[in-house]
């Protein structure tokens, strides 16, 4: 119930050492056995150790893989259709893409024009009705034009 005393140093305590039971032959051998290397590996495979004991057992086969089935090979149709197909969809991309882009860039263009005509036609619009104290060095006589052979006379 209590911790064993641990004040010794651990060459003192007491080692308990196990040795194997040694294998005897069924039948004394009149000659000592010489190992021999097969020409293949046997089933059982024995060994004598230099005291004269025989440990014998069953040899190990490596694993092996099971063979892998061949595959048939694949037509260059059926690859030229694949790559083809991917080609479409590729271009068909970079298409939707580009008539994205145009979309895009003609609604920049317009708006850029409205937004022109709309911040000319405010500063046209503040210099016309601005009362005549106000006005600046620019001056826009509309309906004192004359229009002659398109020209304009102010």
């Amino acid at each position: 119930m209590y911790p064993e005393d641990m004040s010794h140093a651990p060459q003192e305590r007491a080692v308990e050492v196990h040795y194997p039971t040694p294998i005897h032959p069924a039948a004394p051998a009149a000659a000592p056995l010489v190992p021999v290397q097969p020409g293949s590996v046997p089933t059982v495979a024995s060994v004598v150790l230099p005291d004269g004991r025989v440990v014998t057992g069953y040899a190990l086969e490596p694993a092996k893989p099971e063979p892998v089935a061949a595959k048939p090979p694949v037509s260059r149709a059926a690859v030229n259709i694949a790559l083809g197909g991917i080609g479409f969809g590729a271009v068909c991309g970079g298409l939707f893409l580009l008539t994205t882009f145009i979309t895009a860039l003609t609604a920049l263009i317009t708006q850029l024009i409205t937004f022109a005509a709309v911040c000319f036609g405010g500063f046209v619009a503040v210099q016309i009705f601005k009362t005549n104290d106000a006005k600046s060095g620019i001056t826009f006589h509309v309906r004192k034009a004359v229009f002659k052979r398109n020209h304009f006379n102010g």
